[in-house]
């Protein structure tokens, strides 16, 4: 009963760790089942008069830095892309979009969500990412003592255990079971977590990254660590889409990374000015959005992070947040890095002379994360 109501809770938690708001509720997902062909739009389908692809994106309350760069600076334009924002109430609405053909790429609903999803049998296919780690504080009472995640066994604490990283954490100690060694409870948000510490009701809670600048602002609650420092490059949010239309829009997918890594590499050596444009993408104050995009532990990258994403479903079956069909899929099928590799060459090419150090560090960091 306790993974059935931490499985419903996650769905309304996860994208408030992508997002700027939090839902207080839940749409059941369809299973497993792809649109209908009708639903998914082919290349010719989605060009528009003015000669764009046309692409429906759901990128959640606070909307994606890098795809509100790539739409400000014309790099979308300059690629034939056209983005249209789709809104979802709740990232379950959003994977329920994504499954029904209502939307075609999804970058806001965490690592959780989409792999639940290709567990239970809808063909989705992971081509790229948004956050690597999404500044989610772990607080507690000032002046509570933290000695890393050993400090949760025996503890309560307002995390939701579909959050592989600590579970992954905790295995990592030694302990078989991390669901029996630790008392996970689980809240409808993250305002109602940190009441729950407040209260004494639990010793520490998971924030979600848009609660850094409330944080900053409270004289009885204190950070004590990170969900990047339990789990350094846990795979905080995904690119993903259905596997029909990634394989009916190769080209349009590879120019949409493109011009994503062209905003990242802007985004890495203009934060302030990506703070602004953003802020008032999202109709944000500059404080609300620097309190978590200039933390260290705040970092965007458009690759897909396949190491981690198989980490993830790694822990997610161990602790039995997967469909029991996860022993029938294959994850590499759902997993591609040979676009972003591609885009990745073709945008250095296009775009190196603009910051070659940050294709350098592209090129490192997919070696180091996807081969």
């Amino acid at each position: 009963m306790k993974k059935l109501v931490a499985l419903f809770m996650s769905l309304a938690m996860v994208l408030a760790a992508c997002s700027a708001q939090v839902a207080n509720k839940t749409e059941s997902v369809p299973a497993a089942q792809n649109a209908p062909v009708s639903e998914v739009k082919t290349e010719a389908q989605t060009q528009v008069a003015t000669n764009k692809k046309v692409v429906r994106w759901n990128y959640g309350g606070s909307g994606n830095v890098l795809v509100t760069i790539a739409d400000e600076k014309g790099y979308f334009d300059e690629l034939g892309i056209a983005i249209e924002p789709v809104s979802a109430t709740a990232n379950a609405n959003a994977m329920a979009l994504l499954a029904t053909g209502k939307v075609d790429v999804v970058s806001n609903s965490g690592t959780t969500s989409p792999l639940q999803q290709i567990a239970s049998g809808v063909d989705l296919t992971i081509f790229g990412g948004h956050m690597v780690n999404g500044a989610m504080p772990v607080v507690a009472k000032k002046g509570t003592e933290w000695k890393g995640i050993e400090s949760f066994i025996g503890q309560d604490v307002a995390v939701n255990p579909t959050y592989f990283a600590f579970t992954g954490a905790v295995m990592n100690l030694g302990y078989e079971n991390p669901l029996e060694v630790v008392n996970w409870k689980v809240y409808s948000n993250y305002d109602e977590a940190l009441a729950a510490v407040q209260r004494g009701e639990v010793k520490y809670a998971l924030m979600g990254t848009e609660k850094n600048y409330a944080i900053s602002q409270m004289d009885d609650i204190e950070i004590v660590s990170w969900h990047s420092e339990v789990m350094p490059n846990y795979s905080c949010c995904r690119l993903e889409c259905q596997t029909s239309w990634f394989n009916q829009n190769k080209d349009t997918v590879k120019n949409v990374l493109k011009a994503l890594i062209r905003a990242q590499s802007y985004f890495e050596s203009h934060k302030d000015e990506a703070i602004g444009l953003h802020a008032k993408k999202i109709n944000a104050t500059p404080e609300f959005v620097a309190a978590y995009m200039k933390n260290s532990h705040y970092l965007v990258s458009v690759d897909p992070l396949k190491n981690s994403v198989e980490r993830a479903w790694g822990i997610l079956d161990k602790t039995g947040y997967l469909d029991e069909n996860a022993k029938n899929i294959k994850l590499s099928d759902h997993l591609d890095t040979s676009l972003y590799e591609e885009a990745l060459k073709e945008a250095e090419a296009a775009y190196g002379k603009e910051d070659p150090a940050f294709y350098e560090r592209a090129k490192k960091f997919f070696n180091e994360n996807d081969k």
